[in-house]
């Protein structure tokens, strides 16, 4: 740790993500050539992004800067934290640091990219410290919905940065692992130069139930069902497995687990000690063939309704071993994340065509969150006792709204910094304030190809499911510039009505008239031609019947 300070030498902190949003959380801190990465998390994409299936940071400002990485720190295993390390080690080479079933989760996603063999990879347990460079690392452990979650503590020549991860204030969590109020209020007692928090569920007033408050409401269905129970929740909700199986091997039941992830996932947890399975509950799909029907749990992937998933084949008829039927139990253990409300909507209806029996969120008390609610929030400041504040990890009212608990608790507002993803802070023991901004947005990946998807492919896609897109065949004899046959226009998702083919037939001479008006030179060169008469259709079509299609004009040269 070096002595000699000066103002001149600000912390720089960078939230890349997770800041005036729901996932992609990452952030960077920095002073004097040292970089600490906490977390590097993924978005699952909203519906109208067509062909995306995860989202992550742009991580240009940290590329840039790649030489001065130095640690990548992960607080949790949950894919919004974890699920972005792939691509930034295939970027920035630099170790990584988390807790055992963190490392053990994140080892998985680099084994798919075929990184684990070159990851440098370092399993911590709480109150460990870790001298790196400029800063020493403390970590901190906090209840979550997750087991082994971390805040972190990092001292720097200025002072020390509490950043808190996810987490709630559980009194009774299944393991009966506490947050570590002892080192969080120590910290505080010494001196906390700046706190970010989790404000995921600063609007909700009180405390958040315990994890084990759980049990309860799931052994009331366990009790009345007399049927197969399907059970949905996160793959990485490893407490809430725990409580499944305990509850299956109660009731005499066997628990299945459907989809890659979820297996994956509990063979990782059993493996490290975080999942008891002592009665051999836990069976794999053949070995449920010969059970009755109420001896059965279903335990799946798909809370979200994601197309593909274990929860909407079953909802649909498609799955291979299992199917819904009439007196069967549905449990949707899992928050609805904004934007997903249709998809699980349809879900429960085709589950009540089968005529199944569905718990969600709505109207049981079947899922409760693993996020800190105002009292907890409260709690958290009252205990560090920070001279700055920045809120972090929610859409902005939810950043907004803790902003206004610190100053209820008699915090300055000029203390309290509320930024968004990409912002530069720079810190020092007087002063906080917002310098710059950095690279921020997002980037979005086609796993099926490992490729990136450009923001003007996603524009494209989204514009042909509102507009549809028309073809323009041109063909050219090429040696001489000369229209070779009759323009042919074929529409796709655009005209259906009645007159369609009316206004395609007058869009076709309007490409006549172009060609027309066009020099032998202009008609010789594919791409001058290209954009003429893509731009001359975009203007009949706006003009003519109000619509935005994709122009895909196809020069033949013959």
């Amino acid at each position: 740790m070096e002595t000699e300070v000066t103002h001149d030498d600000p912390i720089e902190i960078v939230p890349l993500g997770g800041v005036g949003e729901f996932g992609m959380n990452m952030t960077v801190v920095r002073y004097r050539g040292s970089i600490v990465v906490i977390d590097a998390g993924l978005m699952f994409p909203r519906a109208d992004l067509l062909g995306v299936d995860i989202v992550i940071p742009n991580m240009t400002y940290l590329i840039e800067r790649k030489e001065e990485v130095r640690a990548i720190v992960l607080t949790h295993g949950h894919e919004d934290h974890i699920g972005a390390l792939p691509h930034l080690l295939s970027e920035v080479d630099a170790p990584v640091y988390g807790t055992a079933l963190t490392i053990g989760f994140a080892r998985g996603r680099l084994e798919e990219h075929g990184l684990l063999e070159s990851a440098d990879l370092n399993t911590v347990r709480p109150r460990d410290t870790l001298e790196i460079e400029r800063f020493r690392l403390e970590f901190l452990h906090v209840t979550h919905s997750i087991p082994d979650s971390i805040g972190l503590a990092i001292t720097t020549p200025h002072g020390t940065i509490i950043h808190s991860g996810d987490f709630k204030f559980d009194q009774s969590p299944p393991d009966l692992r506490t947050s570590d109020y002892a080192r969080f209020t120590d910290h505080g007692e010494k001196g906390v130069l700046a706190l970010l928090s989790d404000s995921t569920n600063s609007e909700n007033p009180g405390y958040t139930p315990s994890e084990d408050s759980l049990r309860k409401p799931l052994e009331q269905v366990f009790h009345t069902s007399r049927r197969k129970i399907f059970i949905t929740c996160f793959a990485s909700s490893i407490h809430r497995i725990q409580i499944v199986v305990d509850l299956a091997r109660e009731f005499g039941r066997k628990v299945v687990p459907v989809g890659r992830s979820l297996r994956e996932n509990i063979a990782i947890a059993r493996e490290i000690g975080y999942l008891r399975d002592d009665a051999g509950v836990l069976i794999e799909a053949a070995e449920a063939s010969h059970l009755a029907e109420d001896q059965i749990v279903l335990l799946t992937t798909g809370s979200q309704g994601e197309p593909m998933s274990a929860l909407t084949r079953l909802a649909l008829g498609k799955h291979r071993d299992f199917e819904i039927e009439p007196g069967d139990s549905v449990i949707i253990s899992a928050r609805t994340i904004p934007g997903n409300e249709t998809r699980i909507s349809h879900l429960v209806n085709h589950f009540c065509r089968h005529g199944a029996r569905v718990y969600d969120e709505r109207h049981w008390s079947v899922h409760v969150s693993g996020h800190a609610s105002q009292e907890e929030l409260k709690l958290m400041l009252n205990m560090t006792r920070p001279r700055f504040f920045i809120p972090v990890h929610g859409e902005y009212r939810q950043l907004y709204s803790h902003m206004l608990l610190a100053r209820d608790l008699g915090m300055p507002p000029e203390r309290i910094l509320l930024v968004e993803s990409g912002d530069i802070i720079q810190l020092t023991p007087e002063s906080a304030e917002v310098t710059g901004k950095a690279p921020a947005g997002r980037r979005y990946i086609d796993e099926s190809r490992t490729a990136e998807v450009g923001e003007m492919v996603v524009k494209d896609r989204q514009q042909i499911s509102e507009d549809g897109i028309v073809l323009a065949v041109v063909p050219i004899n090429k040696s001489t510039g000369q229209v070779s046959g009759p323009p042919e226009l074929v529409s796709r998702g655009h005209v259906l009505e009645a007159g369609g083919n009316l206004l395609m037939e007058e869009a076709r001479q309007v490409v006549l008239k172009s060609l027309e008006e066009c020099s032998a030179e202009e008609r010789g060169d594919a791409l001058i031609l290209t954009e003429i008469l893509r731009a001359d259709l975009k203007r009949f079509f706006r003009k003519q019947a109000g619509t935005r299609p994709v122009i895909v004009p196809l020069i033949l040269e013959i």
